[in-house]
């Protein structure tokens, strides 16, 4: 898909594989590609779809590897969006979208790991995440008053909480991708400016109404707190076998092309085919042909409608 070679460019630079020489100011909010528009950008988000749609196919009919797309953002940065457009041309039955909400009364009995394990995507399916286990190393940071509710004992709430879970986080992408999951973390980088002409969409647009929350625009008051965190958790978790990919995030299409061209790249690095049956199953294919073409109706007559053979019957 990714035909121009800014966009190419543009996709080099955003991920990030080495979480060490992460520079969060060499990552500028570039929004703009020359000779390519938002129409340009809707036709190539298409073909991106399509091409999304038979690799994943191919994922399914191999039933080995799996992928892993974990969307995170501020407030308003367009993660519902993604899902929607990126998503749209798939099959339904391939993929597991889970939103993670702020944990209840089960989850917050477990270690804060346990409920992503479990959403983690089986083989051949697609994954998506709606925020995910990043949440306990930025939303809990700048709030970490919640470490209170998950019930870590006082004696381990001390700073080197962060450290600790950075490196089981590395750990645990680490094992997944052992295990035939390909794991691609998506930040979706809104400036605060863009965030501010979103919010007051929700307020002055009838139809967004109900995407309005107090709560989010609080959030808001802690803005620099979280550039912060988001900063700190790339560094410390982006692998090769887990990479960021850090998306100017202030125009959707172009953002909806960077996210669904990562993916298919991630994919067609995979190399899949369709796989050939087994000898077996060709021996019953074998038979199975051989009854079917026995049941061909002799009399084609058989095979005719009533309303058919009356309509015959009446030009003889």
């Amino acid at each position: 898909m990714a035909a121009h070679p800014d966009l190419r460019t543009l996709l080099a630079h955003c991920r990030i594989e080495n979480g060490e020489r992460f520079d969060p100011a060499g990552h500028p909010m570039r929004t703009a590609i020359e000779g390519l528009d938002k129409a340009g950008g809707k036709h190539l988000l298409r073909q991106g779809v399509r091409r999304l749609a038979e690799l994943q196919t191919l994922l399914y009919a191999n039933g080995t590897w799996s992928l892993l797309v974990a969307l995170q953002a501020m407030d308003a940065g367009g993660k519902d969006g993604m899902i929607k457009h990126v998503m749209s041309g798939v099959n339904p039955q391939g993929v597991t979208v889970t939103s993670f909400k702020q944990p209840g009364p089960v989850e917050l009995a477990h270690d804060y790991l346990w409920r992503v394990h479990l959403a983690a995507p089986s083989c051949g399916r697609i994954g998506i995440f709606n925020r995910s286990h990043y949440e306990e190393v930025l939303v809990t940071r700048v709030h970490p008053e919640l470490l209170v509710r998950q019930k870590i004992p006082a004696a381990l709430r001390t700073s080197a909480i962060w450290d600790e879970r950075y490196r089981d986080i590395r750990h645990f992408e680490h094992y997944l991708s052992r295990q035939g999951t390909v794991v691609l973390k998506f930040f979706l980088n809104i400036s605060q400016e863009e965030q501010r002409k979103r919010f007051l969409q929700r307020i002055d647009e009838d139809d967004k109404h109900w995407k309005f929350s107090a709560a989010d625009a609080r959030e808001r008051e802690h803005w620099d707190a979280y550039q912060q965190a988001y900063h700190d958790a790339i560094r410390n978790t982006a692998r090769p076998y887990a990479p960021w990919i850090v998306i100017p995030a202030d125009r959707k299409w172009l953002a909806r092309i960077l996210v669904v061209e990562t993916m298919i790249q991630a994919l067609e690095s995979l190399n899949m085919t369709i796989p050939d049956p087994a000898p077996d199953i060709v021996r019953e294919m074998d038979d199975v042909r051989t009854k079917l073409e026995a049941e061909a109706p002799k009399d084609r007559h058989r095979l005719m409608p009533r309303m058919t053979r009356a309509t015959e019957k009446g030009t003889t």
